[in-house]
């Protein structure tokens, strides 16, 4: 009887295995196949009020599987609430750390608010950094990870870092103030990755992804020529992002914060056999982390930020924008002219009370003001050598005529001779150095979001710049 008992139980358990086990085409047990769940963002800039949202979706895929959390790139700089904060960017980091990131790749807007600053994040963090193409050299900053390797259930998940180094036409960095990275190098990704084409095998890694901050072209061309990879979770270019590569599924999520991306994949045999991409939108309806949201909330009590600066007569494009920041900039620095570089101008200004938070906004790198003292023929030299467009106020260009003229505010054609006050942020000069020596410029007080404010605490007028273009350039 007892043998015959356990012979019942042994055919029960082994019945009951085999329908809970299918077998593969072959007659045997696939037993290695594995599920993951990676979660992303990229782009974020300080943007804190889904965090919440995020936290709610990625704890409950934790309670049920194999799950990663991963970001690429440009967590500061954007949201006043950060920016402004007495420790700029702890709230992000802070957001980040009880929402269970793992990992975030370093981007070039990590960098603005100097090294001290993102040292101290970086300490802060509870998550890994990763970043092969940077050295901190003797800067004092932590020297980020080249990859990390996460242990996820029974799988080995292996994730390398890379950002951008286009932010200067004759140098090696990110697309971030240049004194402000002066202290680190760099290196062209496209230079390096070859070093890690053996990676996924010397960490007897099951999946081997590339957490990038370098824009969809260059993860296209990542995936095209560095075909090392699994999965290439990309940002900088602010995109939604779901498509192959030679064979490599390259994704984005947005920005700002706006949606959550979700891949779900099964690996077999340190094989990715099947994949699903989706991107949940965080402005529907989802469930909340109450305790996070409260957190939240708290951040974004600053009525500092609240106070009213000014009004506006209508919701402002980003060119109209552009020709408030370039006017206000000119007026209150007292300059002939003033420029400011497109990407800059990072937001806008809507229709009824201005506040101190909407200027932040559309000025958040806290850049310098500076005053060159130029001749036409200078001016001409910068636009045509550059070939790039800017904001301008109290001049105009035209391309069309011989060579290139220059305007005033008046329509008066200006001499190659004449002399002119130009007022700009220091970014513009850091980048353009072969065109502005530093040892020539005023350096003013104010960064030019304080200039902006100065200027509309003394401006009783309505600001309306309904229909302006002043985007210009030598083409």
């Amino acid at each position: 009887m007892i043998r015959h008992s356990y012979w019942f139980i042994f055919v029960i358990l082994v019945l009951g295995c085999k329908e809970n086990n299918p077998q593969s085409d072959n007659g045997f047990e696939d037993s290695t196949a594995q599920e993951l769940t990676i979660f992303f963002v990229n782009d974020p800039h300080g943007q804190i009020d889904n965090f919440a949202k995020v936290k709610a979706l990625v704890d409950a895929e934790r309670n049920e599987g194999n799950t990663l959390l991963l970001c690429g790139g440009d967590i500061f700089s954007g949201n006043p609430i950060v920016d402004q904060h007495v420790e700029k960017g702890s709230p992000m980091i802070d957001l980040m750390n009880r929402s269970g990131f793992n990992a975030s790749v370093i981007g070039n807007h990590e960098f603005d608010y100097g090294p001290e600053v993102l040292k101290e994040r970086m300490a802060q963090a509870e998550f890994e950094w990763v970043c092969a193409n940077i050295d901190v050299q003797d800067s004092g900053l932590i020297q980020p990870d080249d990859y990390v390797t996460f242990e996820v259930g029974s799988l080995k998940i292996t994730v390398l870092g890379l950002v951008e180094t286009g932010g200067k036409p004759d140098g090696v960095i990110p697309s971030s103030h240049p004194w402000r990275v002066a202290d680190f190098s760099f290196q062209h990704f496209y230079d390096i990755v070859g070093e890690f084409s053996d990676l996924k095998t010397t960490e007897d890694a099951d999946m081997y992804i590339a957490l990038t901050h370098l824009g969809s072209s260059s993860d296209r061309y990542l995936a095209e020529n560095f075909p090392y990879f699994d999965l290439i979770i990309g940002g900088h270019s602010h995109q939604i992002i779901n498509e192959e590569v030679s064979g490599i599924p390259i994704v984005q999520s947005g920005s700002y914060l706006a949606n959550l991306g979700r891949i779900d994949l099964t690996i077999e045999n340190k094989t990715v056999v099947e994949y699903e991409v989706s991107f949940i939108s965080l402005a529907d309806e989802q469930p909340i982390d109450e305790d996070l949201q409260s957190i939240i909330s708290s951040y974004n009590e600053a009525p500092d930020l609240d106070e009213v600066v000014g009004f506006s007569a209508v919701d402002h494009t980003g060119t109209e924008t552009g020709c408030f920041y370039t006017d206000a900039l000119r007026d209150y620095m007292q300059v002939d002219f003033s420029i400011q570089n497109g990407g800059g101008v990072r937001s806008t200004i809507d229709k009824g009370d201005i506040t101190r938070l909407e200027i932040f906004e559309v000025a958040p790198f806290n850049n310098g003001s500076v005053v060159f003292i130029k001749s036409v023929a200078e001016i001409k030299e910068f636009l045509i050598g550059t070939g790039d467009g800017f904001h301008m106020s109290g001049i105009t260009v035209n391309g069309e005529c011989e060579g290139l003229c220059i305007y005033d505010a008046a329509g008066v054609e200006l001499e190659d001779d004449v002399m002119l006050t130009l007022g700009m942020n220091d970014y513009i000069a850091a980048v353009y150095d072969s065109y502005f020596a530093l040892e020539d410029a005023e350096v003013r007080e104010l960064t030019t979001a304080e200039s902006i404010l100065a200027y509309l605490k003394s401006y009783e007028g309505t600001i309306d710049y309904d229909g302006c273009n002043q985007y210009q350039s030598a083409d």
